[in-house]
């Protein structure tokens, strides 16, 4: 059984508004070419958003807070995790979820979730659904009524 160290993740930066440094999704799952579930240590910095408030229709999701306090936004709810604190996401669950660092320094969380064959991805607040069919090789984004779309990232 293999073993990975941080320096073998495999690493994506993402450069956020005003952010002073990138937000790093260091995945883990990727290093070991894992295929049912997806396993990752998000790096968020401060004043950044993991993404903007989704959730799915197939996939289960956990995130597990390791370094760091992050606010949950759930919904119309709002929870400070802080490290140790675990929040979890059934799929089929209609309610959009994002994690949002209002720290002054930078949050580690494990997310892990499933990778479903095809899954819908719903983005309430942006009218925007994306289609994720694992066979094909892009996302097809639709809005509320079903017409194509653009992405609203």
């Amino acid at each position: 059984m293999p073993a990975y160290t941080p320096a073998e993740f495999v690493k994506e930066e993402n450069v956020a508004d005003g952010a002073a440094a990138p937000n790093q999704t260091l995945w883990i799952s990727e290093a070991g070419g894992l295929t049912q579930f997806g396993a990752f240590v998000e790096v968020l910095q401060p004043g950044t958003r993991s993404s903007i408030k989704h959730w799915h229709s197939a996939e289960d999701e956990m995130v597990y807070v390791l370094e760091g306090q992050v606010t949950l936004v759930e919904g119309d709810s709002e929870t400070l995790l802080h490290p140790g604190d675990a929040a979890t996401f059934r799929a089929g669950a209609p309610v959009g979820h994002c994690l949002w660092n209002r720290s002054a320094a930078p949050t580690r969380c494990l997310v892990v979730g499933t990778r479903a064959p095809v899954d819908n991805i719903t983005y309430p607040d942006h009218d925007r659904v994306c289609h994720r069919d694992r066979s094909l090789p892009d996302d097809i984004w639709l809005n509320g009524a079903g017409e194509p779309a653009s992405s609203p990232y």
